[in-house]
This record gives structure tokens, sequence and C-alpha cells, in this order.
């Protein structure tokens, strides 16, 4: 994308900080594999959003005050002798050019300047991203740096950014529909490799294995996330991630999957039969979930409210289950169905802004819409997820390229 696009979200963003304020975000560092190795770095989210550097251990500074705001970008101090083994790092000249920040220096600037915006001020407030998983979760870079700044800096009122951004990102620029349509439409080349090549015998890692080099040759560098290949019983495991099963005549592989392009992300689950024919039963649960999958995406449009169409959807499923016999009440739905319906989708898998799910459908919104239905005694896992932009009077299924209709995939696999 240009630059124009981190322009608009710094923009967008500080019309919503308020006056004497300052706005820190942290790149991040590789974490360490072991040894001298370090796993693939992925920047923070917020910082790419802001300013569309890919490269670890840069900062952004933004400041508001007097209704004035100022932005800063601090590149990591360059070192001649590092790049001859890992590569040249980010110029300012560049810095400038991808993030379209007019104010670029290096690291060596960052304390200095810090101390100077906050020195002089009776209160002040610091936004940093302070979101963690879990109360034991290690610190982050800016958890750690907000300690610091607490225990020098007592004027200063810690504040976590995320309120802030979150619904800023859940609605996606026609700029960020592309990148995401793009990690799409290689996600369904890589599924519709995974039919081609199934056979009985195989392993499901072996079978994965299509789907890294669909999205490999047409230049993915990551994942959404780690997929889930899970044959016969084990797509009854929600986050099955071993991957390391045999696929037998007559079973069910489901592939939950997504490849990356530019940070933004597809998410795609797809069901089918390894020996290319659905089973009676098969059909019928499949059918099942696919007809809530149909009737989700019909009801989704502005104004809706996120947390009403999961209990409403609910309410579909346990009909189904119903109707498959596997139940008698609508309250027993959960021991076949106990996920929610479906997620915010873009820079990451679960994007920003699901905390509780409650919030309003907006136009320009990417949701993912993936009901399922679970029968671990009859060794049948099926969930159907398709990907859907909220529209003016509705939404359009991003994922729409992906066939899903029982005699579709049957044909297809012949």
């Amino acid at each position: 994308m240009n630059n124009d696009e981190y322009i608009k979200n710094r923009s967008r963003f500080m019309d919503v900080i308020e006056d004497n304020s300052i706005v820190i975000l942290f790149a991040g560092k590789p974490c360490k594999k072991t040894g001298d190795e370090l796993y693939q770095f992925t920047p923070n989210r917020n910082f790419y959003y802001l300013t569309g550097v890919q490269e670890e251990e840069h900062i952004v500074v933004l400041s508001k005050f007097k209704d004035i705001a100022h932005e800063k970008l601090f590149l990591k101090d360059f070192d001649l002798d590092k790049e001859m083994w890992n590569g040249k790092t980010l110029r300012d000249s560049e810095g400038k050019e991808i993030s379209g920040i007019e104010d670029v220096v290096y690291m060596k600037d960052f304390n200095f300047y810090i101390n100077k915006l906050i020195n002089g001020s009776e209160e002040i407030n610091l936004y940093l991203d302070l979101n963690r998983e879990a109360i034991d979760e290690a610190d982050s870079i800016a958890n750690t740096f907000a300690n610091e700044i607490k225990n020098k800096y007592p004027q200063v009122i810690i504040k976590n950014l995320s309120s802030k951004i979150a619904p800023l990102r859940m609605v996606k620029s026609e700029q960020e529909i592309v990148e995401m349509q793009k990690a799409i439409e290689i996600t369904i080349d890589g599924v519709k490799s995974l039919m081609n090549n199934a056979k009985v015998g195989m392993k499901e890692y072996e079978l994965e294995a299509y789907f890294d080099f669909e999205c490999k040759i047409k230049g993915v560098k990551d994942f959404a996330f780690a997929t889930i290949a899970a044959a016969g019983k084990n797509a009854t495991i929600l986050h099955y991630v071993e991957n390391n099963s045999e696929l037998k005549d007559g079973d069910l592989i489901l592939f939950d999957l997504g490849a990356q392009w530019n940070l933004y992300n597809a998410d795609i689950t797809r069901v089918f039969p390894v020996n290319g024919k659905f089973t009676h039963r098969q059909k019928e649960v499949y059918e099942a979930v696919l007809r809530v999958n149909k009737a989700v995406i019909k009801k989704i449009k502005p104004g809706v409210d996120c947390k009403e169409l999961n209990t409403w959807s609910r309410d579909l499923i346990a009909e189904e289950c119903i109707k498959l016999g596997i139940i008698k009440e609508k309250e027993e739905v959960s021991k076949y169905y106990w996920h929610s319906i479906g997620h915010s989708l873009g820079l990451d898998t679960h994007d920003l802004g699901m905390q509780g799910r409650e919030f309003e459908f907006k136009e320009g919104m990417v949701f993912t819409v993936e009901p399922g239905i679970y029968i671990s005694e009859e060794s049948i896992g099926i969930r159907i997820e398709d990907d859907v932009l909220v529209t003016k009077d509705g939404c359009i299924v991003l994922t729409k390229n992906m066939i899903k209709e029982i005699s579709e995939i049957e044909e297809f696999m012949k």
C-alpha cells in the first residue's frame, strides 16, 4: 500500500486522542528460538497500521499539544558490520517514503526527545499498546517501558490505546480490502490443491504440504495461523494442530487455514471427503451446517448487534442438532457446538475490537462466519467458514470463489 494509507490512519487516530497526550508504539523484536537463532519476526500490528514499516526495533512517537499533532519516527541505529551478516536496515529517507512521516531520526535521540516532551507538564497522558492475553503473560516492550516511565515521571498517566485504535482498524479501507482479497484468493487456490491431491493413506501433514506449496509459490511469506488439518474424529477438536494422523477411506477432513498477504489475513474452513464422496450421514450434518452458514451471511448488515447474532445463530444450530437426532433440548447444544459464530478479520486473524463480541456491524467491517457441528461419537466434525465484507445494506462474501455445495465438491474431486 502507498503511504497515503498510513497518513490517513494516523490522522484519524490522532483525532480521537485527547490533548496533552503522547502515543508511543514499538515495532517489536524477534524472539529468541535457540542458540543464535531467532523466530521469524512480525511487527506489532498497531505500529504497522500507523506507519507501514515492517522492520523490527523501530519506534513511532505521536504527540498532541494545544490540539496540534506531531509525529516522529525513530529508526534503529544502523550498524555497517551487522549489515554484512544480516542485510541493510532502513535509512531515514526510506522510513519517510514508507510511512509518510517527515520527521525521521535515529534511536540515539529517543530518550532525549521523550524527556523533553514529558518535562514541564504537570499531567500528561501516555498511550501504549498494553494488551495482554493473561496475567501471567510475559511483559511486552510496551509493558516494560510503562513501568519505567511510571517510576521516573509520576505526572504521567499511562493508558492503553486499544480502545482508541480498535474501532478504526475494524473498518477496512479499499486498499485493505484489496490486500485481504489477495490473501483470500491465494488461500482458495491452496484449498483447491488440497482437494485435488487428497488420497486415502496419506498423513494429514502430507496433504497440508500442498497448501503450503501453493502459498509459497505465490509469494506468501507467512500464514494467518497454524493450519488445522483434521481428518475423521480429529475434526471434532476445535484447535487440533498435530496434523499427523492417517487419512482413512470414508473420512472427512476439515481444513481451517489462511494465507497472509502484506500482513493481512484470510481465514477459511472447508470440509471434504478424502475419497471424494460424502456418506448419507455426512451429507446430513454438512447440509445442516451449510444452512446456518447461509442464514447468518444473509442476516449480517449494518446495525446488527454481534452478540445478538451469536445468540440467534446458536439457536439455529441447536434446531439443526435436534433434527439430526443428537439432542432433544436446545440447551444441550453446547455438547456439539461451543464457539462463537465468527470474529473480526484483518491485520490479526482475530482482529482487534472482539472483546466480548459486543459491537454493531458497520459498513467496511470484515467478519468470519463459521458455524460448526462436532459429533465425536460419529467421528464427524463440520465447520464451514467464509469471510464477509459488510456493505451499505448487507454484506458480500469475499470467499465466494471457494465452493461449498456438496454437489460442487464431489464434482470437483472426481
